[in-house]
């Protein structure tokens, strides 16, 4: 009678699970919602997300490159231990992913989308794929080396989309096409209308877009003027040193030093890119057959340059690429509202877990954003960190932020409350010396407790 009884609060927990729909786009800054303050973009259904749960303004990527960032949203831990390879390789077998843990507890978990980690999605616990798209498949496939303006075309080289069987589906084109967002979404409405009846599903959606190349999505050309595009407020022709990624693809993407015109242009197609991620994103919403009974997050594996600083890619420590938009939304959770406190990407497994009653295994360093959005707590982090290669660390609390350059040896400090656009180092100055060194005591408490030797 007992295991009966057990069986049936089983069926119950699991029918009462939340579906969840989990979205990634690809090197989209934090300023790129409309309804957060950027008067320039369309998003009108980033928009309804932001209406409908809460928009966390400083949310860290941690690591901000694609695969590593990607490695921590799956394993809920720093890039340190999610890639014992650092920075490179293999997600740490030992470690509990995401969709593993789901599944486990009785999700039916797919994978649509850009698969830019180690082996394939179903050997990380997602049960299937739908409108995959992931490196190889492309092989004796001719591409153009460059744009229609001209310039190489050096990302996404001989990926192509994926069946259920991982065979290439050479029709939708190698490489990333102007409408790679409509195939991904026609893969995730796929299976929303073909997930199991009867048991909660989770669907990761990884959008390509906006990463470069920059192209005109399908049918939107000119959709934005480059001549109106404002240029970021911290736009500037060149990075005053060396970084650690000066000479990298990215930066390469363009002249040195950067020209006005150059940087608007490719502003308005990178808008253009974002804003027809966003008509896809509203055709999965569409499907959703009980959106309001649905948890949603979405949020970007970390931001990008684009003529701030000087620079283009997303190899840095600003905070126009070490920070990622993030919007939660689900049932009983707070609308349209607004968070400033420090979050970070691993922090979003932990967070699926508590939201749908599943336990946070030990392997996850993140922690639950969960009692933050039922408004329990005011904090979850004292501060957070940031890092790339062997060439950049920084710390940063609700105000300052610090950032050590290991090979340039050099040393920046920022007061995010006065200066949010960076424009001031203060690292130098007799005043703030003090807040300097406190802050780089912690880092460095931070690294002996947590980098690899």
């Amino acid at each position: 009678m007992r295991s009966i009884l057990l069986l049936l609060l089983c069926a119950v927990s699991a029918h009462a699970a939340p579906n969840i729909l989990f979205i990634v786009s690809d090197d989209q800054r934090p300023d790129t919602i409309h309804a957060l303050g950027n008067v320039v973009i369309e998003t009108p259904n980033l928009d309804r997300l932001v209406a409908r749960g809460t928009s966390f303004t400083r949310a860290y990527a941690g690591y901000p490159i694609c695969h590593v960032s990607r490695a921590q949203i799956l394993t809920g831990a720093h890039a340190f231990k999610a890639l014992p390879k650092y920075p490179g390789g293999a997600i740490d077998p030992k470690l509990a992913t995401l969709a593993g843990t789901l599944q486990k507890s009785g999700y039916h978990t797919c994978y649509t989308g850009k698969w830019h980690n180690d082996g394939h999605p179903m050997q990380r616990g997602y049960t299937t794929t739908s409108g995959l798209y992931s490196s190889g498949g492309g092989k004796g496939i001719t591409q153009p080396e460059t744009d229609d303006r001209g310039r190489p075309l050096t990302g996404y080289r001989g990926w192509t989309f994926k069946d259920d069987q991982n065979k290439a589906e050479l029709h939708k084109g190698v490489g990333l096409q102007p409408d790679n967002s409509r195939h991904i979404a026609d893969g995730a409405i796929h299976a929303i209308q073909t997930a199991p009846k009867g048991k909660p599903w989770l669907l990761h959606v990884n959008f390509a877009f906006p990463h470069d190349p920059r192209q005109w999505p399908a049918g939107m050309k000119n959709r934005y003027d480059p001549a109106k595009m404002p240029l970021p407020t911290n736009f500037v022709a060149k990075h005053p040193f060396d970084h650690g990624n000066i000479d990298g693809r990215d930066e390469q993407l363009l002249t040195t030093p950067r020209l006005e015109s150059d940087v608007r242009e490719e502003l308005a197609i990178y808008y253009a890119m974002i804003t027809d991620l966003d008509a896809q994103l509203g055709r999965i919403l569409d499907a959703l057959p009980a959106p309001d009974d649905t948890i949603i997050i979405f949020t970007a594996d970390q931001g990008l340059a684009l003529g701030s600083h000087g620079l283009l890619g997303k190899q840095n420590q600003y905070e126009h690429s070490i920070r990622s938009p993030l919007i939660i939304c689900g049932p009983g959770l707070p609308k349209n509202e607004r968070s400033a406190v420090l979050v970070t990407l691993h922090d979003l497994f932990p967070t699926f877990c508590e939201l749908s009653g599943i336990e946070i295994p030990s392997t996850v360093t993140g922690k639950s954003l969960a009692s933050l959005l039922r408004h329990q707590t005011g904090r979850v982090h004292d501060f957070v960190t940031g890092m790339f290669t062997d060439t950049q660390r920084m710390i940063c609390d609700e105000r300052w932020k610090f950032v050590l350059y290991l090979k340039a040896e050099r040393e920046q400090l920022f007061d995010l409350q006065n200066d949010p656009h960076e424009l001031h180092d203060l690292s130098e100055l007799a005043a703030h010396q003090a807040k300097k060194e406190a802050l780089r005591i912690k880092l460095d408490s931070w690294r002996r407790a947590n980098e690899p030797r």
